[in-house]
């Protein structure tokens, strides 16, 4: 969105804490139990600013290298935002993103566990990893099988990678609840305690699941270019 002010973002950004708050009282959780990921996707720093500037510390990117264009100079000007890498990671990108980033959302294969590790290892730096799951089992979408998480869990543990939960995207168009109630039962299954689901169009429904991360971009931002 242009030309708008402080005010505008303060009041969205209000308006999905309110929401938060609500669907976690109706499902007797404490909203304070949910972190609002601000996905800042497309967007540019005078919209982030406004955000920013409105009290919001917590950001998502989905590539690496839009993150290296905008957040190195973000985080010198607010270094005590914090940022989360929530989309697809190459595992050539794993040095960058564990440089920049303070959780990672996507964590999906053996590949990626090992070039993680090894960036953990050599930078010191130790982002919060989410196991990412193909909850609807989709061809066209990134995320380990569900069968695949187990063993997945298992090596992350062995390679002492800071794991903090697991993350999902529901298929579109459809109802998200099963998903999301399916991928609590495989976190609970396996002694996760993190949940990050849910976007715009279905937070409250991951709220009221147990989601502890959600991650919204357009109901904060607007309408992407």
């Amino acid at each position: 969105m242009t030309g708008e002010s402080r005010e505008d973002a303060a009041a969205r950004l209000a308006a999905i804490k309110d929401r938060i708050a609500r669907a976690a009282r109706d499902a007797e959780r404490k909203a304070d139990e949910v972190s609002l990921i601000a996905v800042s996707k497309t967007y540019e720093r005078p919209q982030i600013e406004l955000l920013i500037e409105a009290g919001h510390r917590l950001f998502g990117e989905n590539r690496v290298q839009e993150a290296q264009s905008k957040w190195p100079a973000l985080r010198e000007a607010y270094p005590d935002a914090s940022l989360h890498l929530v989309g697809q990671l190459q595992s050539n990108k794993a040095a960058d993103a564990v440089a920049l980033f303070d959780a990672i959302h996507s964590l999906d294969r053996p590949s990626l566990l090992t070039a993680l590790a090894r960036a953990m290892d050599k930078s010191g730096r130790r982002p919060a990893c989410f196991l990412q799951v193909n909850i609807g089992e989709e061809a066209q979408k990134g995320g380990c099988a569900i069968a695949e998480v187990p063993g997945l869990v298992a090596e992350a543990r062995a390679a002492d990678l800071p794991l903090a939960g697991l993350m999902c995207v529901p298929p579109a168009d459809v109802e998200a609840a099963p998903y999301f109630a399916l991928l609590a039962k495989i976190a609970r299954d396996n002694g996760l305690a993190g949940l990050s689901m849910g976007m715009s169009g279905d937070f409250e429904t991951a709220v009221m699941l147990g989601a502890t991360h959600v991650r919204i971009g357009t109901a904060l931002f607007g309408a992407r270019q």
